[in-house]
């Protein structure tokens, strides 16, 4: 079958989302081959990929993924799909370890570098947070600190067969975009950075279709995947079924704009090291800034404040107060602990 969707997708046609659901079956169960795989990936890049397309992906990895039972937990993501080429430090990352210090319950669902220069599992290794093994490891860890960490490829075996073509083609494919919307934790609330606005409208009509309940797609005017601090952003705010957009700049809650290289880093040491200035309080006011954005937009999210801008208030004051720096100490105790 897989030879047969490839041609018809070399002729610029696009796949049902059925099609889509037993194509990305067979990449999972490694009936397609590395050269298949990365043709397949490279000609729906060129062409654009469709919502039906992005939706039958998806519900084939949720199918195929190894799930967290949370039922009882209210979680949060707050995954980006990487890959915006600005070399910022690792805000996602640091704005889930302040959530998790304000008592939200966490599941970051992240991975090593592929299209950047630090993921999420290279900086917290930076900063000697621990990362858990199991689903019952993850479990725990949200029940005793509000905080685990999904490493993707834990979670999603069946994708090892898309690693190599993935790396060797070393451009952003469908992949960077599936990857939020398949937290195995099953989150209902997201705060998703994507990196271009067209592509923050597809994951928005995907994720409707995979029944939601709350998300903010945001999109940062020079293209990062975050709230921007430096500039507008665009916002897609999913509740249910419906949506609404809208642009939402750092003055407009209250914080100050901030300049692009205060936020840059080279690695992912350099990045650690942003990330605990933050969570000290001590940091440069753009870095700070940033981190207290996007907080307070995942606060809304998980329906803790009526605004963003009533968050921004709340996270000063979780930072500011101390409370957040001793979570980070009780997550590097706990890495101790388990060692």
């Amino acid at each position: 079958m897989f030879k047969t969707i490839l041609r018809t997708c070399m002729e610029g046609q696009y796949m049902t989302e059925t099609q889509a659901e037993q194509t990305m079956n067979e990449i999972m169960s490694g009936q397609a081959t590395p050269s298949q795989i990365a043709s397949l990936l490279t000609v729906m890049r060129f062409r654009g990929e469709t919502v039906d397309e992005m939706t039958g992906f998806a519900r084939s990895m949720r199918a195929h993924s190894i799930r967290i039972p949370t039922d009882d937990i209210p979680v949060v993501d707050t995954c980006g799909t990487g890959g915006d080429d600005l070399q910022t430090f690792n805000v996602s990352t640091a704005t889930a370890i302040v959530l998790s210090g304000m008592g939200v319950p966490v599941a970051k669902h992240g991975n090593r570098a592929v299209s950047s220069k630090s993921g999420s599992a290279d900086v917290l290794e930076a900063l000697n947070i621990p990362t858990q093994y199991t689903k019952e490891e993850a479990r725990q860890s949200l029940l005793d600190s509000n905080l685990s960490f999904l490493f993707a490829p834990l979670y999603h075996q069946s994708m090892k067969h898309a690693v190599v073509p993935r790396k060797e083609i070393g451009f952003r494919t469908i992949f960077n975009l599936l990857g939020p919307l398949t937290n195995p934790a099953g989150a209902k609330h997201q705060l998703i950075g994507v990196y271009n606005h067209e592509f923050a409208k597809k994951m928005a009509e995907t994720l409707i279709r995979l029944n939601t309940s709350r998300a903010l797609f945001v999109t940062g005017g020079e293209g990062l995947d975050e709230l921007s601090i430096t500039t507008e952003s665009k916002v897609i705010e999913v509740n249910g079924e419906s949506q609404q957009i809208y642009t939402i700049a750092p003055e407009d809650v209250g914080l100050k704009r901030g300049v692009l290289q205060d936020i840059q880093v080279k690695n992912p040491v350099e990045s650690a090291k942003v990330i605990q200035q933050v969570l000290k309080g001590e940091a440069n006011e753009s870095a700070l800034g940033i981190v207290i954005f996007n907080t307070a937009a995942a606060l809304y999210v998980a329906k803790r404040v009526e605004s963003i801008h009533e968050g921004v208030a709340s996270v000063k004051n979780a930072i500011y107060s101390g409370a957040v720096y001793n979570h980070y100490q009780y997550l590097q105790k706990e890495k101790q602990h388990h060692a």
